[in-house]
């Protein structure tokens, strides 16, 4: 057994993010100012987007999203019930009905092919999650929006870096909201960031993340500006600090080399697990994309076992080996358990998954040691438990 306990997910903060951060609380600048703007800059251009919106989670760029697009009450929106609370529970906070469709048993990425039959005249938009940092088969999603004339909102929140066809996820003709929190491929401790080519959509969202002023506290209060400014709509607290700024215009460019660590580890899961037959890994999806690995979920087969997959990561924990639940299924949370009841039965792919899935450690500061040692805890535990 290992010493010390590895973590399912740990920042990998260096000295360049923490020198930035230094000068930012020394410069007077700690809320939006310029290095937000920079980072606004660099981002768009890693994922080639015109237009982008920096914001203090993704949870808030799904909810201005949502308001940007004039969502109203009884719109229905079509989702994936395999994700974090916040895609759901920003839909029925705008008063839209959430419609969930169920996933492939591979990817875990919603099942494209199910979608059509979902679409009512009140449908009004498509969130497809790229679920643990595999894009979605976007190309019949655009199809569907284009002849339904609906909205596409990837939740791209574990998709920084992740491709599509030789295009980044951020690039395509929709809106991509990102995450940047502790566990996501870069952070910026916490924070979001909303990519589209539509610039009329990007001057609301940035309208609605500060209380709907014309001008920005910074532009407001530096030497060349002014202190007017005028209220254009109600709105928001939802701006991103240059402090967080500060972290991310550093993680941005190690985020390349982050994936390519991200993916030696999780190749070797495969390789080591591929024999381990309680175990369903995680699968590639067929068509060309880039896997940003932002997690490595298999799914355990505990009817193969004599312990659920709960008190499998116990087992593991015992071990000094952390692990992550991503996700119970949206649908087994008590409060949609209790107002989607029509949905029970109906999405048998998630159900299984939620059931099973667990998070095994995946972060770029992990050794080649740390990894052996998961898979060494995961066989120790299955060998323990098997029927």
């Amino acid at each position: 057994m290992r010493k010390e306990f590895l973590p399912f997910s740990t920042p990998a903060i260096g000295d360049d993010e923490i020198n930035e951060v230094v000068d930012s609380l020394k410069s007077g600048w700690i809320t939006t100012g310029p290095k937000v703007k920079r980072f606004e800059e660099e981002f768009k251009a890693y994922v080639g987007s015109p237009f982008a919106v920096p914001l203090s989670s993704a949870t808030a760029g799904l909810h201005l999203t949502l308001l940007a697009l004039k969502i109203e009450p009884g719109d229905e929106i079509i989702t994936t019930p395999m994700t974090f609370a916040s895609t759901v529970s920003m839909i029925i906070l705008c008063g839209g009905v959430p419609v969930l469709v169920d996933i492939e048993p591979g990817t875990l990425n919603i099942d494209v092919q199910k979608i059509r039959e979902r679409i009512t005249p009140r449908t009004k938009a498509i969130i497809p999650v790229h679920f643990a940092g595999q894009s979605c088969d976007m190309d019949p999603l655009f199809a569907l929006a284009k002849e339904f004339n609906l909205a596409i909102i990837e939740d791209a929140a574990h998709a920084a870096g992740t491709e599509y066809k030789g295009e980044k996820i951020g690039s395509f003709n929709s809106i991509s909201i990102f995450s940047f929190h502790p566990n996501k491929n870069i952070t910026t401790g916490e924070g979001g960031m909303v990519c589209t080519r539509d610039e009329s959509l990007a001057e609301e969202i940035s309208l609605l993340k500060f209380h709907g002023m014309s001008r920005e506290a910074w532009k407001r209060f530096a030497a060349t500006g002014t202190p007017n400014y005028d209220i254009m709509l109600p709105g928001f607290k939802y701006n991103m600090m240059d402090i967080q700024a500060a972290i991310g215009i550093h993680q941005l460019p190690r985020l390349d080399g982050f994936i390519e660590r991200r993916t030696a580890i999780a190749d070797f899961y495969n390789e080591a697990l591929a024999d381990v037959a309680e175990l369903a890994l995680p699968r590639y999806a067929p068509y060309d994309q880039l896997h940003a690995w932002h997690l490595y979920t298999p799914l355990v087969r505990i009817e193969m076992l004599a312990i659920d997959r709960d008190q499998f990561m116990a087992e593991l924990k015992k071990l000094n080996i952390g692990s992550g639940l991503h996700y119970k299924a949206i649908h087994h949370h008590a409060w949609y358990r209790e107002n989607l009841p029509q949905v029970e039965g109906s999405l048998p792919n998630a159900d299984y998954a939620s059931y099973r899935i667990l998070s095994l450690p995946l972060f770029p500061k992990m050794t080649d040691e740390d990894a052996r040692d998961v898979v060494g805890a995961v066989k120790e535990v299955i060998v323990k438990h098997r029927k």
